[in-house]
């Protein structure tokens, strides 16, 4: 009966002490046993509801959906087409489903040394030991039942009596149950995003993108623009890192773009206005995250779009704001400095944020933007 012991330990929550210290002595009582039974039961149930639900999903989806996901010319047609599909039979919609799985990606984008790329369509992240059961020798176990034994996540998606890490359908349907447990109305996949992440920031991120998603119908929003009209007189330079003493030490968080005060400042991307007023140090600025979770900073402009407030999707190149010199005081402070744009770029990795250099990718996107001009 030894190697009883462990499982009946990680397996039975509501047991009397003496049951316990019975069951470390070698003694498996009654109340111990029949506990563990009724638990094992349980999960078995749960595994066969899970089964039944996604040989539902087989029968619908076409069949070549069902094998591992190739390489594709489209991967954001095929993954659209999954969710798509999945959205059917469970009643999410698809951009709910896709916001889910591009947190998960955007998080491993961040943390390439803790969350390792899965391969497939699809970014959802379970370490193998979550999905096959922190506690089972076999961290490869595709097994249903034998994973719910050993308290693993992994569920079969497709119908093919495999819970397999690899397949993108068991890895969407193993995420999307603690939302179906609860329900699928917009109040519901938000309690559902809570219970799942415990993180207020990850419930706001993924209802951003869903937005994002469910605005434009496509998952392609990786359009860029300039921050500012090509056609103006600019400068600028690598300045991220450098000292700035005002308010105390502290780096320079972006990149400077001088220009005339009042040339127009657009958006660099598809993105939700997450803040718009006032800073001491960046005078009036507009804050936006796009659908990579990066949040862009546009910093000491003279005014804003007055058809803008937060919340709001903008697109690539949408005018938001024009370049000024506010800031560095109370507000309404200006002409402390030259008209610049600041431009400031942080990514999010779920519990904190961090700012990178902005300056290679505004090469880029000036020069996407000057070859774009050159054809028409």
């Amino acid at each position: 009966m030894e190697p009883m012991r462990p499982f009946a330990a990680r397996s039975v929550s509501a047991v009397k002490k003496a049951d316990w210290a019975a069951g470390k002595e070698g003694r498996i009582t009654p109340a111990v046993k029949t506990a563990a039974l009724k638990t094992i039961a349980v999960k078995r149930l749960a595994v066969l509801a899970a089964a039944m639900a996604g040989v539902l999903l087989a029968v619908w989806m076409p069949a070549a959906s069902l094998a591992a996901q190739p390489e594709s010319s489209d991967p954001l047609t095929e993954r659209k087409q999954l969710f798509e599909h999945v959205s059917v039979i469970t009643g999410i919609p698809w951009y709910h489903l896709a916001a889910i799985d591009q947190y998960e990606r955007t998080l491993t984008e961040a943390k390439p040394k803790h969350r390792h790329k899965r391969n497939g369509l699809l970014g959802i992240h379970y370490t193998p030991q979550e999905w096959a059961g922190y506690a089972n020798p076999d961290h490869e176990d595709t097994h249903p039942v034998s994973i719910a034994m050993f308290g693993g996540v992994g569920l079969d998606g497709d119908g093919d009596g495999k819970a397999d890490l690899n397949n993108d359908i068991d890895v969407l349907w193993t995420r999307i149950q603690p939302i179906l447990r609860r329900g699928v109305s917009e109040e519901d996949f938000r309690i559902g995003l809570w219970e799942y992440y415990r993180n207020e920031r990850s419930v706001t991120r993924v209802l951003q993108f869903s937005r994002l998603y469910k605005t434009y119908d496509t998952l392609d929003l990786y359009k860029t623009a300039f921050p500012l009209p090509i056609s103006a007189d600019y400068s600028y330079r690598s300045t991220w890192g450098a000292r700035r003493s005002w308010g105390g030490y502290r780096i320079h968080e972006g990149t400077d773009l001088f220009a005339r005060y009042g040339v127009p400042v657009r958006s660099t991307c598809y993105g939700i206005v997450e803040v718009m007023g006032w800073n001491r140090y960046g005078g009036w600025r507009i804050g936006i995250r796009d659908i990579r979770n990066y949040y862009h900073y546009y910093a000491h402009l003279s005014g804003f779009n007055k058809q803008l407030k937060e919340g709001d999707v903008v697109e690539p190149g949408q005018v938001i704001g024009w370049v000024g010199n506010s800031g560095y005081g109370k507000p309404g402070t200006q002409g402390k400095f030259p008209p610049h744009l600041h431009y400031g770029i942080y990514r999010d990795a779920g519990t904190y944020e961090w700012s990178f250099d902005p300056y290679p990718l505004l090469r880029n996107w000036e020069r996407k933007e000057a070859a774009a001009r050159r054809k028409l």
